[in-house]
């Protein structure tokens, strides 16, 4: 049985068209949003490992994304927090 994780907006519709209405070129745009949504992912990266963000290492965060890739690879992709 595939256990499926709580649907996760690392940039909601409203932050997205707040970086379109900036005054910023499409590459500025784009690292914008990506900025955003990796700072959202952060948090909730240190969230599950029970630290705060200013503990967070690399690492951390490698593992934290290979196991998040194994569970979609193994479970499917609604298994897994991030959705790509």
């Amino acid at each position: 049985m595939v256990e499926s994780q709580p649907s996760v907006k690392f940039l909601t519709p409203e932050e997205s068209a707040d970086v379109d209405r900036a005054l910023m070129s499409s590459s500025e745009k784009f690292l914008t949003r990506l900025t955003i949504s990796s700072l959202k992912l952060l948090l909730y990266i240190a969230n599950d490992l029970g630290i705060s963000i200013e503990e967070l290492t690399h690492q951390q965060i490698i593992d934290w994304i290979e196991k998040d890739c194994q569970i979609r690879r193994e479970q499917g992709v609604d298994a897994a927090v991030l959705k790509w």
